[in-house]
């Protein structure tokens, strides 16, 4: 091998491994870095904040399946990137942080940004590590890629001191991470099967990460062939497509009583993919794992995550999409007949999302339902976090996967960057974003990187002039006492202007579609502000229930 600087070392290695585009924020202590990537062929997607960047990044990897790459600098560089790598984690995705770092040689004297990210990284990151040795970088990156998607997939970080990467060495790069063959045998399907099929009251939950479109097939063919009901755990709706007549709805903050109940009332449950977290369970009140009162078969491809919480009766610890694409490819053999139970989980959903009044010129559930209505089979929708996307996971239909990104995280700020991401890869496709005014605010920024890089997008602000989740909470547990909820707003349609997009205001519901429709056709990012009335707090509450519900 010739001899090479460890920035060029590094983005060989990167494209040994396959990547076509990174993201990042520039800054000096990996200039080295910068320099491998020039004519490397990798994309560099330079973003307006590290958190923009990195929430790019692991988006991109929920896209794709394969290890985000994301880099930034040392010290207020990491800190920031820091809310991407948690998003990575509590999602269980694939992500890589590379951070410029400081001369090693001046290392534990709190030298310029000098900040030690073994220890700041530890409890959000798989793992986390500095590289002192530049004829070491392939073995490391070797190992991030390695660890960043095995068992639950994550975060990986790596530090680069500046000396290291500006410094050469004669090395050789390491293959890719090889191909894992499928893990599960037949055995294993029969024992899940034959469990399967003694329930009455069957209810699988599809979730998780690495997910593929072949993936969301095989489980719509499973569940036609076996008349099962199918939920989709917090923010993975896109599992299944919404439209299919054994879609029951997902189990989310502010989920369908109705299936809450039904959650309640299963006897088994088939979890595909998904742990079994507070969200999913109602706060563990809905399944106790003390005594769940049920039959539980937990497909995961952490074998330590089996059994941490909830007490498997059946735990195979392998990836969904494997389990699941042989599941399809089974007949289904004698069980007790679901037919009323999955068609009453259907018609429980289909009457959830009937539109509900609200109060307002701009009707919000009228906004989704009409969006949900006339979007393309390949639309891909993104949000972040606020009490607009209560809305939006019970009201729209997403489509098949890649039809919805979204935080399990709960972070505030991601739909923004996610659909930058998703338009980057899937330019052919339209992709909307929602926001509330306050999500948005927290990534606008990145309406430059949309812009310089074409990345012509939707975004839907629901601008009520408030954190609206907070405000609900407030006014349950503080009636009529508003304090550090509200907010002051740009106009948001000039400010989509001043980066050279499309915006436009919208104050009543009817003149949504014709916006939408001239947003679509603008060839330029673009923006719509919805002017809600912030008396809605979520659907179906307003700020006189919840003080009602707070007196009560």
């Amino acid at each position: 091998m010739a001899d090479r600087h460890g920035g060029q070392i590094l983005v060989d290695q990167l494209k040994t491994q396959g990547v076509r585009r990174v993201f990042s924020v520039p800054g000096e202590s990996f200039l080295a870095a910068l320099d491998g990537l020039y004519g490397s062929g990798i994309e560099n997607i330079v973003c307006r904040h590290e958190g923009g960047a990195a929430m790019m990044a692991e988006a991109h990897a929920k896209l794709t399946g394969r290890p985000g790459v994301v880099f930034v600098t040392r010290g207020p560089g990491a800190s920031n990137a820091s809310c991407g790598v948690h998003v990575a984690r509590q999602d269980s995705t694939p992500l890589i942080m590379f951070v410029g770092q400081i001369d090693n040689r001046h290392r534990d004297r709190e030298a310029f940004q000098e900040v030690n990210y073994r220890e700041f990284f530890k409890p959000l990151a798989k793992w986390a590590a500095e590289i002192d040795h530049t004829d070491r970088l392939p073995e490391y990156v070797s190992r991030a890629f390695h660890q960043a998607q095995s068992g639950r997939p994550g975060p990986v970080v790596l530090a680069l001191p500046e000396n290291i990467l500006s410094a050469r060495a004669d090395v050789a790069d390491i293959p890719p991470v090889a191909p894992t063959p499928p893990s599960v045998c037949g055995e294993q399907i029969d024992a899940v099967l034959d469990m399967l099929c003694r329930a009455r009251r069957p209810l699988v939950i599809a979730g998780g990460s690495v997910w593929s479109a072949q993936t969301a097939q095989d489980l719509a063919r499973f569940a036609e062939n076996f008349g099962l009901p199918v939920c989709a755990s917090f923010r993975r709706m896109d599992r299944i497509d919404n439209r299919h007549p054994n879609y029951a709805g997902d189990l989310a903050v502010g989920m369908n009583p109705k299936l809450a109940q039904r959650l309640r009332k299963a006897d088994c449950l088939l979890v595909l993919g998904s742990r079994l977290g507070d969200i999913v369970t109602g706060g563990y009140e809905l399944v106790d794992p003390a005594s769940p009162g049920k039959t539980i078969l937990h497909i995961h491809p952490d074998p330590d995550e089996l059994g941490r919480v909830f007490r498997p009766d059946l735990g195979l610890a392998a990836p969904a999409v494997d389990v699941i694409a042989r599941l399809a490819q089974r007949d289904a053999p004698a069980h007790p007949d679901w037919a009323d139970w999955t068609r009453a989980a259907r018609a429980d959903y289909l009457d959830w999302i009937t539109p509900r009044e609200t109060p307002g010129a701009v009707k919000l559930e009228q906004v989704i339902h009409q969006l949900s209505e006339c979007l393309p089979d390949n639309a891909i929708v993104t949000n972040g976090a606020g009490n607009y996307a209560a809305f939006l996971h019970r009201y729209l239909r997403a489509r098949a996967f890649p039809g919805h990104l979204a935080p399990t995280s709960g972070s505030m700020g991601y739909g923004f960057p996610a659909a930058i991401a998703a338009k980057l890869e899937h330019r052919e496709r339209p992709v909307i974003c929602l926001a509330g005014d306050g999500c948005f605010q927290m990534t606008l920024n990145e309406l430059s990187t949309a812009r310089q890089y074409g990345a012509n997008i939707v975004v839907i602000i629901c601008n009520n002039g408030q954190y609206g989740t907070i405000r609900m909470h407030q006014e349950k547990t503080y009636p009529a006492r508003v304090s550090g909820t509200e907010l002051f707003n740009p106009d948001y349609a000039a400010l989509a202007r001043a980066y050279g997009g499309h915006g436009e205001r919208v104050t009543r519901t009817e003149e949504f579609l014709p916006a939408l429709k001239r947003a679509q056709q603008a060839g330029v990012p673009a923006l719509i502000e919805l002017v809600l009335d912030p008396d809605a707090l979520s659907p179906g509450l307003t700020v006189d229930g919840a003080r009602a519900l707070a007196g009560s």
